[in-house]
């Protein structure tokens, strides 16, 4: 009689079996052309609904995301805060009408960012065409009949984030003032080492 030897370590026990009846759980997308063509005309029916507004929403910040292993890169944010939209000029009641997201809770910590979308409010609002609630009563803010003749939807991504590209430097040899004691790693933390000390 063969010799069955068990399986060596703490390892699941194999119990594979291979006789389900694989044909009855067969899954085929035959309908996947059709759904191409449906989420294509959902689309356009879409864009014609919100139409003149842009095709992508409302507009959104940039935002760096948390944790140290995304926080290099950058994002579309939830929405611009208070402080962004008051540096702008925005009325912060107005602002979901003009199709611009407003987060209340988001806090400002990056003066860069800040100013980036600061930016990013100030180039929207200069070329949006305001149409008014009733043609008959323009009021004041709204455009001029011969503006919004001119005005089209706008059809690309309003929120496309453009990652910031890191320059790198070729390697040099270190100058004599790089390696004087002023620069020097060694130094500067014995330095503070000895400043803590006699503090």
């Amino acid at each position: 009689a063969p010799v069955v030897t068990m399986v060596k370590h703490n390892n699941i026990v194999p119990n594979q079996h291979f006789k389900k009846h694989w044909q009855r759980r067969v899954r085929t997308w035959l309908n996947q052309p059709a759904k191409k063509v449906a989420r294509r005309n959902k689309r356009a029916e879409k864009a014609r609904k919100i139409a003149p507004r842009p095709i992508s929403g409302l507009l959104r910040p940039k935002v760096h995301p948390p944790t140290i292993r995304y926080n290099s890169k950058l994002r579309s944010g939830r929405g611009f805060t208070l402080e962004e939209l008051a540096e702008a000029k925005v009325d912060k009641r107005q602002a979901q009408q003009l199709g611009i997201a407003v987060d209340h809770r988001r806090q400002n910590k990056s003066e860069k960012v800040f100013v980036e979308n600061v930016q990013i409010l100030k180039k929207y609002v200069a070329n949006l065409i305001l149409f008014p609630r009733k043609a008959s009563a323009p009021k004041k803010g709204d455009a001029q009949p011969a503006q919004l003749e001119l005005a089209q939807q706008f059809a690309g991504n309003l929120n496309k984030v453009q990652q910031r590209t890191n320059v790198k430097t070729r390697s040099r040899a270190a100058t004599d003032e790089e390696k004087s004691a002023k620069y020097s790693a060694y130094v500067t933390t014995r330095r503070a080492r000895a400043d803590a000390h006699l503090v």
